[in-house]
């Protein structure tokens, strides 16, 4: 690492610092904060140090300040099947079936809307979503898991489970599951 390099990497830890230890809202502030530790820096450099590093402009106590990505908390909310109950009331969904995969059929334009309602829910059994526009693939890796999911998806769509065609293996709706398997 030469000179340049390694002066680069000490200013940018003492911006992290900075901004770390107190309140800083303007690049001119980091530009004095950095002359007072010894750094010869401008404005233009301290804004390249400030995007490299990723810091953001976030409100606290009443000021907006430079905060480092991971002092921005975004917001998870946890796992819940409402909006998928929801949207599945409003959006007729059929299920059908193709060995391990289902294949979800809704509205024009729904299928997207559907697989990301699925991806934040509660369902955890599948490998993966892929939609289209109308039509949602569930991918399974084994029977069981397809079964489980399927039996928690009716009951989130608050339909009664089909009778399954000959051939294909039956899902036993004596029992609601509940998330893991176990049985309610």
């Amino acid at each position: 690492m030469n000179a340049g390099q390694e002066l680069k990497r000490l200013r940018q830890r003492a911006i992290g610092q900075l901004v770390a230890s107190r309140p800083v809202t303007s690049q001119r502030e980091v530009v004095e904060a950095l002359s007072a530790l010894g750094f010869e820096v401008t404005q233009a450099t301290v804004s390249r140090d400030i995007t490299e590093l990723g810091l953001v402009k976030a409100p606290r106590a009443g000021a907006h300040v430079y905060v480092a990505p991971r002092d921005v908390a975004t917001p998870t909310a946890p796992a819940s099947d409402e909006r998928l109950r929801r949207i599945l009331a409003d959006v007729p969904v059929t299920v059908g079936r193709s060995g391990l995969t289902l294949v979800l059929t809704g509205t024009p334009g729904t299928a997207s809307v559907v697989a990301q309602a699925i991806d934040e829910s509660t369902l955890h059994e599948q490998e993966g979503t892929l939609a289209g526009d109308n039509t949602l693939l569930v991918l399974f890796a084994d029977e069981v898991r397809l079964e489980r999911w399927l039996a928690r998806f009716r009951a989130i769509q608050a339909l009664p489970v089909p009778v399954v065609p000959a051939g294909q293996p039956a899902i036993d709706s004596s029992a609601s599951l509940v998330p893991g398997g176990s049985r309610s």
